[in-house]
């Protein structure tokens, strides 16, 4: 069975580009980030609330495969899933595709943990659910 994939959709802003004309590379980062939060707050994970009771959501590692530019005025669309990628850290899969022809833009991975107020990793329920929820799709 397909597993549950949240989509955003995003339209390129003119500032967003750099002198060659195409989206500057860092920006696909908030592309991602947004829609990572975009994707919690859809399943009730409010990420303030979460730092407020002292668990922090921190990026471990980016890895980004640009594979085509996006230029001003394009819209398109990204993709989140979670994944469990160890015993304490987590994995953002993320797409971003062109909505004119559906191409795919960006591939990237985020891994990610949670600090306790002690700064120890793990990963809370609220994240761990939403892997379980990923899991259970695929039955």
């Amino acid at each position: 069975m397909d597993k549950e994939i949240f989509t955003l959709d995003f339209k390129v802003r003119d500032y967003e580009c750099d002198m060659q004309g195409i989206v500057n590379n860092s920006v696909y980062q908030n592309y991602l980030e947004h829609a990572r939060h975009e994707y919690l707050l859809a399943k009730g994970i409010d990420f303030a609330e979460l730092t407020r009771q002292k668990i922090n959501l921190v990026v471990l590692r980016a890895e980004l495969d640009y594979k085509l530019p996006l230029v001003s005025g394009d819209e398109f669309f990204v993709d989140v899933r979670v994944e469990q990628s160890s015993r304490v850290r987590f994995d953002f899969v993320q797409h971003i595709y062109r909505k004119r022809d559906n191409k795919l833009m960006l591939a990237a991975k985020i891994t990610g943990t949670s600090l306790n107020e002690r700064g120890r990793p793990f990963v809370p329920d609220v994240i761990a659910n939403l892997m379980d929820t990923v899991a259970e799709a695929e039955d």
